[in-house]
């Protein structure tokens, strides 16, 4: 992590830019003189100064200039007026920034930011309770050193990982949109238990409880979905009743087409100037 006098920046600092800067002081790596956060709208600055005991401003350009690191939380399409200038260049020349806009390619990173360690990121909303999942690519000239230091400030809103760019935007659509798909699996299981009686509070309370332990034990056996589906699914039982019914209505597909789709979709979003 950074140094005790060293300052982490960032630049556009919205729902994303803020969980990633609750989860790092609730992990105790930065403290608060050590972030500075910008965003365009004053009402935010001086909620963001009076929630975190942050430096904040309205200025991009004197955040980059006092950072070490900087973290770019701008929308795809204010990435190109925001960095391509001489003098956010000169700012950000030789430090390590990380952009987090979904579709921006580090080709058009470098094009703007020429004299910068870039590395790209997709992290989730689930970041906000400190159960993200963030993916780093980063540039030719960006050193396992500075690709450890993004990876220890994405680890403090949850799990990280590296690969090559050419996957970015599938990981956007699966990652990056993903928590929606999941919402929405969510809700239609609660919606079936309401229409066979139980209180809705009480369905979305259990499925979403149910997703999470389901999750966690993908993740901490090891075992493929399948094999933890099997352990479930008993010799003429209602899971495998279920389960049947779910392919009827090709649930794997059409999980399967959400994301081909939003990958599609995800491949424009950089397509700025």
């Amino acid at each position: 992590m950074l140094k005790a006098n060293e300052t982490l920046a960032v630049i556009g600092c919205g729902t994303m830019g803020e969980a990633i800067v609750r989860g790092i002081f609730r992990s105790g790596k930065l403290a608060p003189a050590q972030v500075f956060a910008t965003d365009r709208r004053p009402d935010l600055v001086r909620d963001l100064a009076a929630r975190h005991k942050i430096r904040t401003s309205s200025d991009n350009l004197e955040a980059a200039r006092l950072a070490n690191v900087a973290l770019l939380c701008l929308k795809p399409q204010q990435m190109a007026s925001a960095l391509d200038n001489q003098p956010m260049r000169d700012a950000l020349a030789g430090k390590l920034c990380v952009s987090i806009a979904a579709g921006v390619r580090l080709e058009q990173l470098t094009r703007w930011l020429p004299g910068s360690a870039l590395i790209r990121a997709m992290p989730n909303t689930p970041a906000v309770i400190g159960e993200g999942m963030t993916v780093l690519a980063r540039a030719k000239p960006v050193s396992d050193a500075q690709l450890a230091l993004a990876s220890d400030i994405f680890g403090a809103i949850g799990r990280c990982t590296e690969i090559d760019e050419a996957y970015m935007d599938v990981v956007t659509a699966l990652n990056g949109s993903g928590p929606a798909f999941a919402f929405l699996v969510l809700e239609a299981l609660a919606d079936g238990a309401v229409m066979m009686g139980l209180r809705r509070d009480i369905a979305v309370s259990i499925a979403a409880q149910m997703l999470q332990g389901a999750a966690r034990m993908v993740l901490e056996t090891g075992l493929h979905p399948a094999a933890l589906k099997d352990q479930v699914t008993t010799p003429a039982g209602c899971t495998i009743a279920g389960l049947l019914t779910l392919e009827d209505g090709r649930i794997r597909s059409v999980l399967a087409r959400a994301v081909e789709e939003a990958t599609r979709v995800a491949g424009k979003l950089g397509d700025v100037k």
